[in-house]
């Protein structure tokens, strides 16, 4: 990627990046397609879509995540009478001016967003246990080198025990740091159940908020592939590096530690694509 002149590239940037990747290397892309199903037929797999289907010896998943966000359950969610979004429709604290702000969960989301919503908003953030706050000095950069020389020593057969940050470890940027100056980055621990105006604690007592946020993750985006009826207990498909163990013309790239260290990133991503490609080569010749 093209160098920056700020500390992080922004949107724009690594937009840009991957169009010229894309018109470098003249991928034949379709968009915007939505794949409603993946099915066996014969020895192909269908790839169906709204207006379209295709036929195809091999099919690589990589939908990620984000298409699918995470709200998990609590007991009256459906009678609280306040606003209700999840991080992915966050856009700023403006529109929570005033208010009082329940924010839930541990990760860097739902730091950030109460570090930021905390500057004109009355918060209280929940989280499962005490937040894993990283030292300040180590940044997302630091995160990537060390995840980086953890990839490298696995290939080797190394390991590696020194720390590398998991993904709910937080990362200590500046309005998470400001937060912390401004005696703000408190969590609790999670309430009983919701009520019509807020939520009822473990202790019997009733707080009111008007807008929950929910910072709570994501999961697979893999509903395209259950007809292929190969999933797991725990919601996942079992796969050998990123090969489908149960469907071998299936390959999943790109959801994370599942399926290949750092997987998830630009930087991580390019290691197991790399490997997927030619797997499917040779499994095809």
């Amino acid at each position: 990627m093209p160098p920056v002149t700020g500390i992080y590239p922004s949107r724009e940037h690594v937009i840009d990046y991957l169009t010229h990747y894309e018109e470098r290397y003249k991928l034949p892309i379709e968009r915007p397609v939505l794949v409603t199903s993946v099915e066996r037929e014969s020895d192909t797999l269908k790839v169906v879509s709204k207006d379209k289907t295709w036929y195809a010896r091999a099919v690589v998943s990589a939908t990620g995540t984000w298409r699918h966000p995470f709200i998990p359950h609590y007991e009256g969610v459906e009678l609280f009478s306040g606003t209700q979004i999840h991080s992915a429709n966050y856009l700023d604290a403006h529109s929570f001016s005033g208010q009082k702000v329940l924010v839930i969960g541990g990760g860097n989301s739902g730091a950030q967003i109460l570090a930021e919503v905390s500057t004109v908003a009355d918060c209280t953030w929940v989280t499962p246990h005490e937040p894993v706050f990283l030292p300040d000095e180590v940044d997302g950069r630091v995160l990537f080198k060390r995840a980086t020389e953890r990839w490298q020593a696995h290939k080797e057969g190394r390991v590696i025990d020194a720390p590398v940050g998991g993904l709910g470890d937080i990362v200590m940027v500046p309005p998470v740091i400001d937060a912390r100056a401004r005696g703000v980055l408190k969590s609790v621990r999670p309430f009983e159940r919701f009520t019509a105006v807020g939520v009822i604690w473990s202790d019997g007592s009733e707080s009111e908020f008007d807008t929950v946020i929910w910072c709570t993750g994501f999961r697979p985006a893999l509903d395209h592939l259950k007809t292929l009826n190969i999933f797991n207990s725990e919601g996942r498909i079992d796969v050998e590096g990123t090969h489908s163990v149960k469907e071998p013309r299936l390959w999943l790239v790109g959801y994370g530690e599942w399926t290949g260290l750092a997987s998830a990133t630009l930087v991580g991503i390019a290691r197991t694509a790399r490997a997927t490609a030619e797997e499917i080569s040779k499994f095809l010749k």
